[in-house]
């Protein structure tokens, strides 16, 4: 296993549940890995090279204050997408 930011899997999980009591403005590819990468880029990263690593970090975030945290900075950021998108309209 090469080494591997644990926090991406955590964050898109928390995600699709975020994406289930969130209805975003605009629900297409570039707005949702733009929030993705905003929450990723706010939240410390948790690397790993073992399996057993990449566990350990998940059983971390089975806490429900850092569960929290993570969809806060998931409701931050779907807000900040919503008013600043970077893809066209389409007519």
């Amino acid at each position: 296993m090469a080494v591997f930011n644990a926090m991406e899997t955590i964050v898109m999980n928390l995600f699709d549940e975020f994406q289930k009591n969130y209805e975003m403005k605009c629900d297409c590819t570039t707005c949702r890995e733009d929030v993705l990468a905003l929450v990723l880029n706010k939240i410390p990263p948790r690397y790993t090279s073992s399996e057993k690593g990449q566990l350990f970090v998940k059983g971390l975030y089975i806490n429900p204050q850092l569960q929290s945290d993570v969809m806060r900075e998931l409701m931050e950021a779907a807000n900040i997408v919503e008013h600043h998108q970077h893809h066209r309209e389409e007519s």
